[in-house]
């Protein structure tokens, strides 16, 4: 099984929507939109990350919204299969618990962070 098909097509309908939802590329949009994927869905992928919300590199958006959010977020390795037919690894993103402020999703005091 690729990596592709372990995205169905109702996470698919929903990463769009969040996508479309969210535009932008700063790292406060990035992290809104990961926790909106992990609020709705459960979890989000690496790839889903990359592919299907923008977020280039996930791991510092994720990084970010454990440490300096609160964010209980575990990372559960898996085995697929890429495009090109070769095994791979990758990381998927499971929300534990929300932060101890629920609005508490990283959009907040982000004007030192972007600069830094």
């Amino acid at each position: 099984m690729s990596i592709t098909d372990k995205t169905d097509n109702i996470r698919l309908a929903v990463l769009a929507d969040i996508m479309q939802s969210l535009p932008g590329s700063a790292g406060h949009t990035q992290r809104k939109r990961i926790t909106e994927a992990l609020v709705s869905l459960g979890s989000v992928t690496t790839y889903e990350a990359m592919r299907y919300l923008d977020c280039y590199d996930p791991r510092p958006r994720v990084h970010e919204l454990r440490h300096q959010y609160g964010w209980q977020i575990v990372t559960i390795m898996e085995m697929g299969v890429t495009e090109a037919g070769e095994p791979h690894r990758i990381g998927r993103y499971v929300l534990v618990d929300l932060p101890p402020a629920a609005n508490d999703d990283g959009d907040e005091g982000d004007s030192s962070q972007e600069a830094a």
